[in-house]
């Protein structure tokens, strides 16, 4: 009555005995942590058993294999959000007193540390969106700087007007909210990729 689906990983043989188990455990428990983007039920903070270097180098051999099984479960909350050398286009939002860096790739809309975000919501702010927030402020994303918050690290968006939303705290049509260097519109710089594509 607590969950709806589950994700199990089994070893082909009996290699696996409760110390690897536990080492995995407190291994996933530290990467959804760290990467915030989901809420853990389990408060408690397992101590990962001591292993030899073998049983270590097996176990994390079997941790990298999960991981990289994940993406095509579309489960993200163990990855942490990083600049990847093929970003083409950074974008900015610079309204309300704020500034916000980020940009776009397969996994959403990755607003990078260091941006701002205002400190108030509008009345009209829609509650889902000041629910992401409070979350994100409740988990460190968003700390507070005096008069607005700051992102302490990068955080993936599953669209650009989650991301401007968050950052203005008011709706906000992401694909007009974000531009370029030069300030042209993501709407455009899209629109301009599409028919490059099909030309």
């Amino acid at each position: 009555d607590f969950w709806t689906w589950a994700v199990f990983f089994v070893a082909k043989d009996d290699s696996l005995n409760k110390a690897h188990v536990q080492h995995l455990e407190s291994q996933l428990l530290t990467l959804a942590r760290n990467a915030k983007l989901c809420k853990l039920d389990n408060g408690t903070e397992p101590n990962p058993p001591t292993l030899s270097e073998a049983d270590t180098v097996f176990v994390e051999s079997f941790l990298r294999d999960i991981i990289s099984i994940f993406p095509l479960l579309n489960l993200n909350v163990f990855e942490m959000a990083f600049v990847s050398a093929g970003v083409k286009e950074l974008l900015y939002v610079d309204a309300k007193g704020v500034k916000a860096t980020c940009y776009e790739d397969a996994k959403g809309f990755i607003v990078l540390k260091g941006s701002e975000a205002v400190l108030k919501e509008t009345n009209s702010f829609h509650q889902y969106m000041s629910t992401i927030r409070k979350d994100l402020i409740d988990k460190g994303v968003l700390a507070l700087n005096v008069d607005k918050y700051f992102f302490t690290q990068d955080y993936t968006f599953n669209s650009p007007s989650t991301a401007s939303g968050v950052v203005l705290g008011r709706a906000s049509n992401g694909r007009e909210a974000w531009k370029s260097s030069k300030g042209i519109m993501l709407k455009e710089l899209q629109e301009a990729a599409v028919k490059e594509i099909t030309h």
